[in-house]
């Protein structure tokens, strides 16, 4: 039996997944109690997405083998994927209650904690991850962006610093010292990051927008498709970006805006999601969709929009050009937290304009910039956004021949601090 354990292992690691899920069958067939083909049986489903047999796998195999940190780690990992914080927790100190070495265990009771708001204990955990492995070079990471976020870029630097160190050329650790260094007021030294990212690898999409964010020089008129799709690809599966959905408000203005402006939610109208990422305006626009279209530039976002089975039709591919060949094709466009990608709002406003059938809106929102920081109007920010100003979003719309509404608005929450934004409406007259 352990032979056979150990042939499905390898395989599993060579995510030969199928075929090592075929032979821990076998083995608990013959052997329902045998605690190592529980316990890997059980990562397997998490691993191919299946996260309560996961759970029920694995705490089985904990029942028969109490005494396996290893195995409370693995656990902890699994609830915390299933946003299941404090049970996490209880998993990770309980495999640090059996091995206090356990720097992985550590590390990752950090996440957690930093994602339940203890930063104090959070900082702890990871500072006894490093301290028991100088090289874990993901808990040096995660303190990182934990000091980053308490505004102590100093400190959040030294981190990237070591992380950079320990896995040379690793691109979110370069963005992320750049980053604090922008903070830090030594633009310089961002500067020189990313021209060395560059030199190294040319064609990266991310270095060359931030290099502009940073510095200020060849500034796009709106990201590259390569950057969008590279940034959001690497974000869809991430915990970071499960847990920013949970203080996500774009969605629902969104759609509260498209419920003030009278629309009935009797599945009447012909509804575009613009830039819908992983799909968290669907269920919310649904009732009122005769027929939903979904299109973004990130297959792996479109991914997740799938399985939320509320959209008619999800489309690859970038709003404006999409836009462009739909003429009078829908009643209300929507784009949450999507147009902050965009420098100026022209083309776009009037992509839709051509889109949208008479009476029909545009509903969206941006990152605010503050008045006077521009004289255009708009804004890229050393996070890679852009801004803009509401005088701005106003003239465009009209510009449009789109009647514009605007209000301020909260769009979430950044680093524990409201992120302040625009909520925008332009409707189409009657008889445009």
């Amino acid at each position: 039996m352990d032979e056979a354990v150990a042939v499905a292992l390898a395989l599993q690691q060579a995510e030969q997944w199928a075929a090592a899920e075929d032979i821990y069958r076998t083995i608990l067939e013959a052997a329902p109690n045998h605690a190592d083909a529980l316990h890997f049986s059980g990562v397997l489903a998490h691993q191919r997405g299946r996260a309560e047999d996961a759970v029920a796998l694995i705490e089985r195999s904990l029942e028969l083998e109490p005494e396996r940190a290893d195995w409370y780690s693995n656990l902890g990992i699994v609830q915390q994927e299933r946003l299941r914080l404090d049970d996490a927790i209880a998993a990770y100190r309980r495999a640090i209650a059996l091995d206090p070495s356990h720097a992985n265990a550590h590390s990752n009771l950090g996440v957690v904690l930093r994602a339940k708001g203890e930063l104090a204990e959070a900082e702890k955990a990871y500072r006894a991850a490093v301290r028991i492995d100088p090289e874990h070079s993901d808990a040096y990471h995660n303190l990182g962006v934990l000091l980053n976020a308490q505004k102590r870029p100093r400190e959040a630097a030294l981190c990237f610093s070591r992380v950079i160190t320990l896995r040379p050329k690793d691109p979110e650790a370069r963005r992320l010292l750049a980053l604090a260094h922008c903070t830090l007021g030594e633009v310089e030294k961002a500067v020189e990051i990313f021209e060395e990212w560059l030199e190294d690898d040319p064609d990266d999409p991310v270095a060359r927008h931030m290099l502009a964010a940073c510095s200020g020089r060849d500034v796009p008129a709106r990201a590259s498709d390569a950057y969008v799709e590279k940034t959001f690809d690497s974000f869809a599966a991430s915990f970071d970006s499960k847990l920013t959905k949970l203080s996500y408000r774009a969605p629902a203005l969104v759609t509260e805006m498209l419920k003030r402006s009278g629309a009935a939610p009797a599945q009447s109208l012909d509804v575009l999601d613009a830039g819908c990422g992983t799909g968290l305006c669907g269920p919310l626009l649904a009732p009122y969709a005769r027929r939903l279209v979904g299109v973004d530039l990130s297959e792996r976002m479109l991914a997740q929009a799938r399985e939320r089975n509320v959209y008619d039709e999800l489309v690859k591919g970038e709003l404006t050009a999409y836009l462009a060949d739909r003429n009078k094709a829908f009643d209300v466009i929507v784009s949450a937290d999507t147009l902050v990608y965009f420098g100026p709002l022209d083309p776009v406003a009037a992509a839709s304009e051509r889109a949208l059938r008479p009476g029909g809106r545009v509903i969206f929102t941006v990152e605010e910039l503050p008045v006077g920081q521009n004289d255009a109007g708009y804004s890229l920010g050393t996070s890679g956004r852009y801004r803009h100003a509401p005088e701005y979003v106003r003239a465009v719309l009209a510009e449009a021949s789109l009647h514009p509404e605007i209000v301020s608005a909260e769009l979430r929450l950044e680093a524990g601090e409201p992120v302040a934004g625009l909520l925008a409406q332009g409707t189409k007259t009657s008889a445009g």
